[in-house]
């Protein structure tokens, strides 16, 4: 099987004109070298990935494509995705690179190993994911688009774009003075607003098909907050107990929206009252990093065996050893 990966920060995504961030480089490595390393131990499979020329080549026994002009990726994708079998884009929602790359490869025929392009669509805004979970009777913290007006209530509230992915520009606004103050410090348009949850950062990592959900880990989350600005370091991958809450929680996403396939991520507030849904990321996360540490379970040959007609369901995790995850270089 000819699998075509594309990791879009180190794989061609990211604008000539700058330097590609150390910290986005990094993570995206992270992700993209567990991938490769599950997709290499799977018989039969032969991978080929884009590279950005200003980053060092990868040492693995892949056919690898290097990109020198970052204009010309989309061009050069579709060509290689039309020569693959199956293609699995790690890519982030933000500017609808997501949504543009599912749609694309679903376009050309192939067997697009990542979440269909409906889903996406609405993963990708934080405010359509919260209207449809909530519809569906799923805790969900409300998401409201920034207007002029105050957000109601006193505060403290969370700003972040509306597909935004990790915490990008993600900020804790504590009171209607600060709010005016953020809101004129730049055009705030694509954001939204969210009173802000207490409670631990977590996410749920698992396996989706056909409104199916199984969950694998529950991990633990290094978010951080200095001078009103959030951070993502990473986390401790399987690093709490997945609860019937949680696992229950999982089965809710996965069936409010079907189109959800292969590797997906929850992100969730646990509180004392339970877990409550903050967002939905269609796709591998930065967490899969060590799920396979975590869990024994190579997850792209699961996600292969899911892509079958009729599909294998994944073995049960019997055991799970929490994986310390940290993006410092």
């Amino acid at each position: 099987m000819r699998i075509l990966v594309v990791e879009f920060v180190t794989g061609g995504g990211m604008p000539s004109e700058s330097a590609i961030p150390a910290s986005l480089a990094r993570e995206g490595d992270l992700m993209l070298h567990a991938l490769l390393a599950d997709l290499l131990d799977v018989p039969g499979v032969a991978v080929t990935v884009t590279r950005d020329a200003r980053l060092p080549p990868l040492a693995l026994p892949v056919r690898s494509i290097t990109i020198t002009d970052p204009r010309e990726s989309w061009s050069l994708w579709e060509d290689l995705a039309r020569q693959a079998d199956g293609v699995w884009p790690i890519a982030p929602e933000t500017d609808g690179a997501l949504e543009r790359f599912s749609r694309m490869v679903e376009a050309s025929g192939r067997r697009l190993l990542n979440s269909r392009t409906d889903a996406v669509a609405v993963a990708s805004s934080k405010a359509a994911t919260a209207a449809v979970l909530s519809a569906a009777g799923l805790p969900v913290v409300p998401v409201r688009p920034v207007s002029a007006d105050d957000p109601p209530g006193g505060g403290p509230w969370v700003v972040k774009p509306d597909d935004g992915a990790g915490c990008v520009d993600t900020r804790l606004i504590r009171g209607h003075a600060e709010w005016r103050g953020w809101l004129a410090e730049a055009d705030r348009s694509g954001f939204v607003v969210q009173p802000f949850q207490p409670g631990i950062p977590a996410s749920l990592s698992m396996l989706c098909r056909d409104g199916r959900a199984w969950p694998l880990t529950a991990n633990r989350q290094d978010v951080s907050l200095t001078g009103g600005v959030f951070s993502y370091g990473g986390g401790l991958v399987g690093g709490m107990t997945l609860s019937p809450a949680l696992s229950d929680l999982a089965r809710g996403v996965a069936a409010t929206l079907p189109g959800l396939f292969g590797c997906v991520g929850v992100d969730v507030i646990v509180g004392p009252d339970g877990p409550t849904i903050i967002e939905v990321n269609p796709r591998l996360t930065t967490s899969s990093v060590g799920l396979r540490r975590a869990t024994g379970l190579n997850v792209a040959a699961a996600v292969l065996d899911l892509a079958r007609d009729p599909p294998v369901p994944p073995q049960p995790v019997e055991r799970i050893e929490p994986v310390l995850l940290t993006l410092e270089a």
